[in-house]
Parts: C-alpha cells; structure tokens; sequence
C-alpha cells in the first residue's frame, strides 16, 4: 500500500464516498485509473489535542490500515482515515471493527 501525500489526493478523496464511525472518518475515492494499488492517508487536525495525542492518534489508525486494508480495502482506491476526538479513548478492537464496518458501508 501506498501513502497519499500530495494535497489534491486529499481533496479529492473528500468528493468521494464517506463512513463517519465514532472514532474517525472513512472517505473512499475510486481513481479510475486502471492501477489497482490501495493508497491511503491520514488526517488528524489540531481539535483533537496537542502534538502528542495527534501523533498518537495517527500511530493507531496507521495500525488499523496496515492491518486491515490489505484483505478488505478497495482496489484502485484511494483511503483517507481522518481521525476524531472519540477515537483516542477508544479501545483498538472497536476501533477495528468499526474499520470494517466502515469499509462495508462504502462498497455498498
């Protein structure tokens, strides 16, 4: 998997479909480009706290995506995490399976 890192793939994956669950955001944009490769990326805006509960937060969604969007993500897609205040109490199987969940939402 690939990571986004340039702005407008952001922006552009905020047209795309969107999974709300307590602990984040999911948004999920098909490129349409003929590559298959899942990419994804993290946002974790200063409403959430300091610099260490943000980079905290970002740590456990990058563990979320390294664990689950391999099997159950969408291919040719592009996959943004946006992190919210509820996700950093959360224990990290909720948050797992409001990953998937999220994920089966989107593909409906």
């Amino acid at each position: 998997m690939r990571t986004l890192d340039r702005r407008a793939d952001f922006l552009a994956a905020n047209a795309g479909k969107r999974a709300p669950m307590p602990g984040f955001v999911l948004l999920v944009r098909e490129r349409g480009d003929g590559d298959d490769a899942k990419r994804v990326g993290y946002t974790v805006t200063k409403k959430i706290g300091k610099a260490v509960v943000r980079n905290r937060m970002k740590r456990r969604l990058r563990a979320l995506a390294r664990e689950i969007l391999p099997q159950e993500g969408v291919a040719g897609a592009d996959h943004v995490l946006i992190g919210r205040p509820g996700g950093i109490e959360r224990d990290f199987d909720s948050l797992r399976h409001e990953l998937s969940k999220a994920l089966r939402k989107v593909r409906r």
